[in-house]
């Protein structure tokens, strides 16, 4: 083959067919299936998850050009981001209007993987490597909501390490970690940086490669009903095919965090005053509000124990049988299975009640 300047493409694609196998990843792509059908649908929102991510380390990167995570800059190096630096305010607003619907994005996939059954065998460890995903999207957006330094985030950061601290044994030292003393401070927003932009990032891109390596192994989930009637068997290639509608998906997205940055941009508020009251209506993120709501109709005490202990207990033990739904709902009995359907539904009302009430408390 020639390698002459009439034919760089093709001396490239040989340059690396020559050192990389790269046709036999185009042969896996070309043979791995994706199912069509009822529900097929609900099949790209984890795609959208991980987009929504690549959006925020982009613009996070963009961000840490000009951020300084001390308490006596950081109000003002966002004041100076949104104000001062060229597309600074659509850079912020697309970073925090891309972590709302990427931690909606992943809900959306985790309920989806739940009502059509995938977490059974042999996907157990692809369940609960996405539920710790979840958990440490909720890590981001709990530590970055600090970041600004500006008052709503300085006291909603307040209450939500005052939750912690209810945890009975644990909560206290873990808080005191968090706050970096017994209070937010300024001791308490480095640690939220690094949390932020270290540790949370490292964490997640390993979860990510784990959770992707047990679904190309395992397949994407096909619906039950094929295994009795598997003429109803329908597939598509996922490449080109599947790949191109998830990249029209994304793209549909980008337009959607565009517009939202555009129209509803992110608002920087006043700087925080650690001596200054709390002003009234202070909440957390929406994805914190049921449990805070929750919390807020427990009584003070019930028995020996305190309302919130007992509160964060019920949430906990909720959470422990969440992760091990693939061991409860085996698929061997219709009546658990039933039963472990309508408490998901229970689980979906609750949430959505309870985060009604606290956004209009």
């Amino acid at each position: 083959m020639s390698t002459s300047p009439a034919n760089p493409k093709r001396a490239l694609l040989a340059w690396v067919k020559d050192r990389y196998p790269v046709s036999k990843f185009v042969e896996w792509g070309k043979h791995k299936t994706v199912p069509i059908g009822p529900g097929a649908f609900w099949y790209y929102f984890g795609g959208i998850t991980l987009f929504l991510f690549l959006i925020q380390v982009g613009t996070g990167i963009l961000l840490m050009f000009y951020y300084k995570g001390s308490a006596d800059t950081a109000f003002a190096s966002v004041r100076f981001i949104s104000a001062k630096v060229p597309f600074g305010w659509l850079v912020r607003s697309v970073h925090a209007w891309a972590a709302n619907l990427m931690i909606l994005a992943a809900c959306v996939h985790m309920f989806s993987v739940f009502f059509m059954r995938a977490y059974r065998k042999p996907r157990e460890l692809t369940w609960v490597s996405g539920i710790a995903l979840l958990g440490i999207l909720f890590g981001f957006g709990f530590s970055g909501y600090l970041l600004p330094w500006n008052e709503l985030a300085f006291f909603a950061t307040k209450v939500g390490t005052d939750i912690i601290g209810v945890i009975p044994y644990v909560g206290d030292p873990i808080m005191y970690v968090l706050r970096g003393g017994e209070d937010v401070s300024g001791s308490t927003l480095p640690r939220f940086f690094a949390l932020h932009v270290a540790l949370f990032p490292a964490l997640l891109t390993m979860l990510i490669a784990g959770h992707l390596f047990f679904i190309q192994m395992q397949g994407i989930h096909e619906p039950d009903a094929w295994k009795a009637h598997p003429e109803q068997r329908k597939t598509m290639p996922f490449f080109p095919h599947f790949f191109m509608r998830e990249l029209l998906l994304w793209l549909i997205t980008l337009n959607i965090v565009a517009v939202l940055a555009v129209f509803f941009p992110a608002e920087l508020g006043i700087e925080a005053d650690p001596f200054s009251p709390a002003p009234a209506g202070i909440k957390p993120e929406w994805y914190f509000l049921a449990t805070f709501e929750f919390l807020k109709y427990m009584p003070a005490h019930v028995g020996p124990m305190e309302g919130e202990e007992l509160g964060l207990l019920i949430i906990s033990a909720g959470f422990l049988l969440w992760c091990f739904v693939p061991w409860i709902d085996r698929g061997r009995s219709r009546l658990m299975t039933n039963i472990v359907m309508v408490a998901g539904v229970a689980i979906i009302v609750f949430l959505a009640i309870m985060t009604y009430l606290g956004h209009t408390s």
